[in-house]
C-alpha cells in the first residue's frame, strides 16, 4: 500500500507588511500597512497583525485604515523586493524537497513525503522551515499539513493561522471533526455567489456536502445550476471530503501560446487618435521585447480595445495573420494600426490589449528583399540588453515623453504596483 502523502502549504504571514517591517526595525512595535500613501482612496495591499488588531483589513481603503488606526504607518509597496524575497523563500523550500509549487507570491506547496527520512516528520520539517524563513527574511510562516493539496491549503487558511505555533495538520482522521463543521463559505473555491446558492438549498456547512451521496448532490446541483453542473458538483463533493489527486508539480509552466501586453486607460485622457497611437506603439514595443526575451515570434496579431463616450461604448478583439512570424516592433505596429484603423469607432479609449499568437522559435528568421530583418532584430536585441542592464527608461522613444505616454510610469511598476 502506498504511503500517504505529506503535503505542506506554507503561507507568509502578512507578507508585504512583514517584509517592510523586517527592513525597518524602528517600526516593529507600530501598526504598518502597505499601500500608496499619496492616494487616500487607494487599496491596502497588506496589513501587519498589529494593524489588523485595530481593525485595518486588506483590500480596505487607506482612509478607512487611518480612520480605525490613527497611528497607522503607510509604506509604499516595493514589488521587486517582494518578488526577490519570494524567490529566496523558494530556495529555502528546495533545500528540503525538489517538489515545490508556487501558488502565489506568498504561498507555496511542498511535497515532503520523501523528505521525512532526512529531516523528521512533516511537523518537524514545518518548524525547520519556519525558523529558516524567519531568520533569512524576517517573515513568519504558517504551515498547513495534509495528505492532499486541498487539505493542506484548508489547514493553513482555517487552522494554522489561529494555532499558537502556526502549524496544523488536517488529515482523514480529523476531517470530520475539524473540517465538516466549518461554514460552507470556508470551503476552498467557494465564493460569495456559490455560498448564497448553497444556503438557499439548506447547505450551511462543509459537512452538509460531504455527508451527501454523490448522486444526490449532483441532482441537487442540477436543480441549482442546470444540467451542465455535474463536473462542478463532483469537484465540490470531493473537496468537502478532502479528495484531491493533483500532485505537487515543481514546474508549472505550460507551453507558451501567446505573448501579450495591455493597459487600462482613463477615457478622459485618450480622446484623440494621436494620443491613442502613442500607447499602441508603447505596447507593441513591450510585446516584441517580451517575445524576444522568450525566444519566440508570432504570426497572428491580436488587438483588443474598449472605447466609450460616456453614453455608448464599443469593445472589439480582432486578429490579423501576417505573411511570416515576427517579433520586430515596426512590423507588429503596422499590423496593429491596420486593425485599429478598421475597427476603432472614434470614441475615447478605456483599455488596449495587444498580443502575438501562433508562436514559433525566433532562431529561424524569414529574409526580405527590402528589409534587413536580421540586422533590425539584432539592433532590437541590443536595445533589450541595455534596458535589462540599466532599466526600462535607459532607451525610450521620444513619443513616450508626451503626456499620453505610459511607458515611464510602467517602468517604475511591476504588475501595476511600484517596484
Amino acid at each position: 500500500m502506498p504511503r500517504e502523502r505529506s503535503i505542506l502549504l506554507v503561507d507568509g504571514q502578512s507578507f508585504y507588511a512583514s517584509v517592510e517591517k523586517a527592513a525597518h526595525p524602528e517600526l516593529q512595535d507600530l501598526p504598518v500597512a502597505v499601500a500608496d500613501p499619496e492616494r487616500r482612496s487607494g487599496i491596502i495591499l497588506a496589513a501587519c497583525p498589529l494593524a489588523k488588531s485595530y481593525g485595518v483589513t486588506t483590500a480596505s481603503r487607506v482612509f478607512e485604515g487611518l480612520a480605525v488606526c490613527k497611528n497607522l504607518v503607510i509604506i509604499k509597496p516595493r514589488m521587486q523586493r517582494y518578488i526577490t524575497y519570494s524567490l529566496l523563500i523558494t530556495q529555502i523550500f528546495e533545500s528540503f524537497t525538489p517538489l515545490v509549487e508556487p501558488y502565489s507570491i506568498d504561498e507555496q506547496f511542498l511535497d515532503v513525503t520523501g523528505s521525512v527520512g532526512l529531516f523528521g516528520s512533516a511537523e518537524e520539517i514545518a518548524a525547520l522551515i519556519q525558523h529558516k524563513v524567519k531568520l533569512s527574511t524576517g517573515v513568519w510562516s504558517r504551515v498547513g499539513i495534509g495528505p492532499t493539496k486541498v487539505l493542506a491549503k484548508t489547514a493553513t487558511d482555517n487552522f494554522a493561522k489561529k494555532h499558537p505555533d502556526g502549524i496544523y495538520r488536517l488529515g482523514y482522521s480529523n476531517i470530520e471533526k475539524d473540517l465538516w463543521p466549518l461554514p460552507v463559505h470556508k470551503m476552498f473555491m467557494v465564493a460569495s455567489r456559490m455560498t448564497r446558492r448553497f444556503k438557499t438549498w439548506g447547505i450551511d456547512t462543509i459537512g452538509d456536502i460531504a455527508k451527501m451521496e454523490l448522486p444526490k448532490f449532483k441532482s441537487l446541483m442540477r436543480r441549482m445550476m442546470g444540467k451542465q453542473s455535474d463536473i462542478q458538483a463532483e469537484y465540490y463533493w470531493q473537496t468537502a471530503r478532502g479528495i484531491d489527486p493533483s500532485p505537487v508539480v515543481a514546474s508549472i509552466s505550460a507551453p507558451l501560446k501567446s505573448v501579450s501586453h495591455g493597459k487600462t486607460l482613463r477615457a478622459s485622457l485618450y480622446t484623440q487618435r494621436e494620443d491613442i497611437e502613442v500607447v499602441l506603439l508603447e505596447l507593441c514595443i513591450e510585446v516584441c521585447r517580451r517575445a524576444r526575451r522568450l525566444g519566440v515570434q508570432g504570426r497572428v496579431v491580436s488587438l483588443g480595445m474598449g472605447e466609450t463616450d460616456g453614453k455608448k461604448g464599443n469593445m472589439f478583439n480582432r486578429q490579423l495573420t501576417l505573411m511570416h512570424p515576427t517579433s520586430l516592433t515596426h512590423e507588429l505596429l503596422t499590423a496593429v494600426m491596420r486593425l485599429f484603423e478598421e475597427f476603432w469607432q472614434g470614441m475615447p479609449a478605456t483599455h488596449i490589449m495587444i498580443a502575438l499568437n501562433q508562436l514559433s522559435s525566433d532562431q529561424v528568421q524569414q529574409l526580405d528583399l527590402f528589409d534587413d530583418r536580421r540586422r533590425i532584430f539584432d539592433l532590437e536585441k541590443t536595445t533589450d540588453s541595455i534596458k535589462d542592464r540599466f532599466g526600462d527608461m535607459a532607451i525610450m522613444r521620444a513619443s513616450s515623453l508626451l503626456d499620453a505616454g505610459v511607458a515611464r510610469e510602467r517602468a517604475e511598476q511591476i504588475g501595476g504596483h511600484f517596484k
